[in-house]
């Protein structure tokens, strides 16, 4: 007689897995990239199991509160779907081991640029600042891209609370074009951009709005947005994982 698998159990398992390799990396390494540059890619955080079932789950009815057509509002061409709350237990781990992580260098950013925000250490505690604005909708979100799709560049803010960092994982592969796409305004310069090329799995983090940059006369901000340049062939997706709750 085969014992049926214990689902509890091997919850647990994947979770105590991601966590696991969360937790190897060098994490001075990366807050200090963050931190300097406003992104860092983390590369290989997910496997090709995970990102398949994400995928999968893209159909599903019951996950999501809301869908968004990105043409009808000019956001781009492509869709996207937020999902409701409770979320699924590997994207919750993924959201309050990685803001725990990153949090000290969000108030590193907000001494620097003398501004009174700072930040708790905790998800939880972020979630319950978010509530006290009237900010209760989750945020986290997954994208699906077409051959011909992008995404226009944006800020992700939702509320007058927001987290300045947040992060995203690319959960296909065989596709060409779709970089993902970082700006920097520099002040009384031209535009930067960034071209990232993550793989399947990896995971980036990057700013939401600015990051600070020192100068010669101490720091200042760089106003940063991101998105997706055109698609030539195949199909994307990527899970958008911000920490920040928005209005209802």
């Amino acid at each position: 007689m085969i014992d049926r698998p214990n689902f509890e159990l091997l919850k647990i398992i994947v979770m105590e897995n991601i966590v696991s390799r969360l937790l190897v990396r060098d994490w001075t390494v990366i807050t200090r990239e963050l931190h300097d540059k406003g992104f860092v890619i983390v590369p290989d955080l997910l496997n090709q199991v995970e990102c398949d079932e994400l995928v999968a789950a893209y159909g599903a009815d019951n996950r999501y509160r809301k869908t968004i057509v990105m043409e009808r509002y000019r956001f781009g061409l492509g869709e996207y779907k937020y999902f409701q709350y409770p979320l699924p237990e590997l994207i919750t781990t993924i959201r309050e081991k990685v803001y725990a992580l990153i949090a000290p260098v969000a108030n590193q950013w907000m001494e620097e640029l003398n501004m009174e925000r700072r930040f708790p250490a905790s998800h939880a505690a972020m979630r319950e600042l978010c509530q006290q604005h009237g900010q209760v909708e989750p945020t986290v979100l997954i994208l699906k891209y077409n051959t011909g799709g992008f995404n226009t560049l944006h800020q992700d803010l939702y509320g007058e609370i927001y987290f300045p960092m947040q992060i995203v994982l690319l959960l296909d592969q065989d596709y060409a074009g779709g970089e993902f796409v970082i700006t920097e305004q520099i002040p009384r310069a031209q535009s930067k951009v960034n071209v990232l090329k993550p793989k399947r799995g990896d995971m980036i983090i990057f700013t939401t709005n600015f990051r600070a940059a020192k100068g010669s006369k101490g720091y200042y901000r760089v106003h940063m947005k991101h998105g997706v340049s055109p698609l030539h062939k195949g199909h994307r997706h990527s899970l958008g994982i911000i920490f920040h709750d928005g209005l209802s």
